[in-house]
């Protein structure tokens, strides 16, 4: 009879062990560490570690950081959840606003055992267990991914099909140490933050979805495109106004009180003066015109602007943080504007006219090292044979019309009446000579990198003032190259205004090396936060950002 009880209390206590359903009468400490340790020295290297069914998002830091602290439980403290764990549920709740998805850090099973936990609590029954290691090892395996993701990002910026040519981050931290700091702080918000990229601009962003989502719990509107083929300008009438009407009441831009009739289809002085307060605070052409980019502005939801917001903030974890304090040059391709930065403050800023879609732009940083006053234009190949050579055949006066003349690959000079320019291997270079009318303009900014690309003046100003700047064939045309030359040679006596002006109006070509290099960064940003935490949101006009979203919410 006893040999019988001794094999059916340890059937009992093996069933207890496996079976997270039953309920253990002692949840001690030791019993949580020993089904932890059970869990880790079972698992097979060749397979990922599961709880429940769910494979854990990491392996390495699991094993080393329980076997550092002899497999004891961090997120209970003999049978009851800690505080610790519901701060860190709140984490990876807010995860949302870095554009993170809460799921990919197995929210929803953790849900779950929260409410069976604080069920046994009201019941006054105690936790199993091997519930709490189980729960244990998904928080401290959301721990991992999500301070991984905050560092360096969740997307590999290789892997996509549109080109990020600047280096990004690398791992710095060490995540199992990050932990012990969070424990041993007895707090884990900060350990967090610490995460974050160092520019205030994330921090800033961040709340901007955060208000976002609070806005689009109340939106009730039809955000189905608005398609018009042609502007639609004040005075007139269109079927679109009474919706685009709905979505400025929406955005706060226009009264809903004092709109008379919210039906009607004129385009009204009311609705004329909340369009232009709408383009002003959009980065658009304040001219009250309901064009090509202010309605494509005003069909975005507050959904679609979370998505974007959570696309650049992705961006923002890929860039390296060690020129925040220092002087560089940014070009945000999106924005069509160049910011001469240093120390935080934005010295110069400026208009530009960057890569046109087919043409575009690419996003690298590299060194800027010298200034060319007076360029020659040394026309690009693909440049030369798809446009250049065939309006010379069709104008023999082509080359002088232009100011153009014919080079071999030493830069000697050819006489053009001896080129066979119908030939298909063409044997010269041709470049445009120093001028008003060439194509750099009077100056160009060096910052050699392989992408051939460069900051330069332009003859053809009036461009400066479209809307959408995504016009040359992927160097950065700048509307005031003389105040950035003024900057850039700042330090050198020998350059006054009147000199560089003097530089830029001669017929030979002059180089001047800056007497310290200076980091230039050009990025793809749609949408950024100021400092005042307003966010700014751009025309994606290279169609980059639906891949990074995608990428983004999968898991």
């Amino acid at each position: 009879m006893k040999a019988n009880s001794h094999y059916i209390n340890r059937f009992f206590l093996i069933a207890v062990f496996l079976f997270s359903g039953v309920c253990s009468a002692f949840a001690s400490q030791k019993e949580v560490a020993d089904k932890i340790r059970f869990i880790l020295e079972t698992d097979q290297p060749q397979r990922k570690l599961e709880v429940r069914g769910l494979p854990l998002l990491t392996s390495s830091e699991i094993h080393t950081f329980y076997g550092a602290r002899e497999f004891n439980p961090v997120w209970s403290f003999n049978g009851e959840l800690t505080e610790f764990a519901y701060e860190m549920r709140y984490e990876i709740i807010q995860s949302k606003y870095d554009g993170l998805n809460p799921e990919e850090y197995n929210l929803k099973l953790i849900q779950t055992f929260f409410e069976a936990f604080e069920s046994n609590k009201k019941k006054k029954n105690a936790n199993d267990f091997s519930d709490l290691a189980d729960f244990d090892l998904l928080l401290t395996d959301a721990f991992f991914k999500l301070v991984t993701h905050l560092e360096v990002g969740k997307v590999d910026p290789s892997s996509l099909k549109s080109n990020w040519g600047i280096e990004p981050i690398q791992k710095q931290l060490d995540y199992i140490e990050l932990l012990h700091t969070a424990l041993m702080r007895k707090e884990i918000r900060p350990v967090i933050q610490s995460v974050y990229p160092k520019f205030e601009i994330y921090r800033k962003g961040r709340e901007v979805v955060r208000n976002l989502e609070s806005i689009a719990k109340n939106d009730s509107l039809d955000w189905k495109p608005v398609k018009e083929n042609k502007s639609i300008k004040f005075g007139e009438t269109n079927s679109a106004i009474p919706a685009l009407r709905d979505r400025l009441i929406f955005w706060e831009y226009l009264v809903g009180s004092t709109v008379a009739d919210k039906s009607s289809k004129l385009y009204d002085s009311l609705l004329f003066e909340a369009v232009k307060r709408y383009q002003e605070d959009n980065g658009l052409e304040v001219d009250g015109i309901l064009g090509k980019m202010t309605l494509e502005a005003l069909n975005q939801s507050p959904k679609s602007l979370i998505d974007k917001a959570s696309v650049n903030l992705e961006r923002l974890r890929w860039l390296p943080d060690t020129i925040q304090n220092s002087t560089f040059i940014l070009v945000n391709i999106a924005n069509f504007e160049l910011d001469y930065i240093d120390n935080q403050d934005t010295l110069f800023s400026e208009k530009v006219i960057v890569g046109q879609p087919y043409h575009q732009s690419p996003v690298f940083s590299a060194q800027m090292s010298y200034i060319v006053f007076s360029p020659y234009w040394n026309i690009p190949y693909s440049i030369m044979r798809n446009e250049t050579l065939p309006a010379i055949r069709k104008n023999p006066s082509y080359l002088t019309r232009n100011n153009m003349e014919v080079i071999t690959r030493s830069g000697k000079y050819v006489d053009p009446s001896t080129v066979d320019f119908s030939t298909k291997s063409f044997p010269y270079l041709i470049r445009q000579k120093p001028g008003q009318n060439n194509s750099l303009g009077l100056v160009k900014f060096m910052f050699p990198n392989k992408y051939s690309v460069y900051i330069h003046d332009t003859p053809t100003r009036n461009l400066f003032e479209k809307e959408e700047r995504a016009l040359s064939h992927g160097c950065i045309r700048l509307k005031n190259p003389t105040q950035l030359a003024q900057l850039l040679l700042k330090n050198n006596q020998d350059w006054d205004l009147q000199k560089i002006e003097k530089a830029m109006n001669q017929p030979r070509e002059q180089i001047v090396n800056l007497d310290k290099k200076i980091p230039v960064i050009l990025v793809y940003l749609t949408f950024w936060a100021d400092s005042n935490g307003k966010g700014h949101f751009r025309s994606d006009i290279y169609q980059r950002d639906a891949e990074i979203l995608v990428a983004l919410r999968s898991f």
